[in-house]
């Protein structure tokens, strides 16, 4: 039995499921990470996991990224 839980329904993407729920590359979301205003991400550990919703509203509010 498959238990992947699809990605709408998560509330932390890794940044791979982040670029394939997006359309953003990876390495562009790693960059955006790093912005001081980058309120939608979440350190696991060594881990960098996106909070969907927050980045939802980032990307949203933003013109040019």
């Amino acid at each position: 039995m498959d238990r992947t839980v699809p990605i709408y329904y998560k509330s932390q993407l890794t940044v791979e499921e982040a670029a394939a729920y997006s359309g953003i590359g990876q390495h562009k979301i790693r960059e955006l990470a790093k912005r001081e205003d980058a309120d939608f991400i979440l350190h696991c550990g060594r881990k960098l996991l996106i909070k969907r919703r927050k980045f939802d509203n980032y990307i949203e509010r933003e013109l040019v990224i």
